[in-house]
């Protein structure tokens, strides 16, 4: 005799989304690359366009959230400030 069990598996995913405001820093976000002699690959995470349609885009840092607020008002964020640095990027202190 063979019984056959049917196992319904539910996997949720949710991304917490932050109001971009609560930590009062400006976040670094990497919107692509440009590998040796080649042409800018840009990846999904534009920071225009997540201001233009209201799409999230993740930090250096890991946070998530909606751009919307005038960067030039917060200090930017040590950690994301620590990641570009050690990638190589200039980051003014601003």
């Amino acid at each position: 005799m063979s019984v056959q069990l049917e196992t319904d598996v539910v996997v949720e995913s949710t991304t917490r989304l932050d109001d971009g405001d609560h930590e009062r820093f400006t976040h670094l976000v990497l919107e692509g690359y440009t590998p040796k002699n080649g042409e800018f690959v840009a990846l999904e995470n534009s920071v225009v366009e997540g201001m233009i349609n209201a799409t999230p885009v993740r930090a250096l840092c890991g946070k998530v959230w909606v751009p919307g607020r005038d960067p030039k008002k917060y200090p930017i964020c040590p950690t994301c400030k620590e990641i570009a640095e050690s990638l190589g990027w200039s980051v003014p202190d601003a």
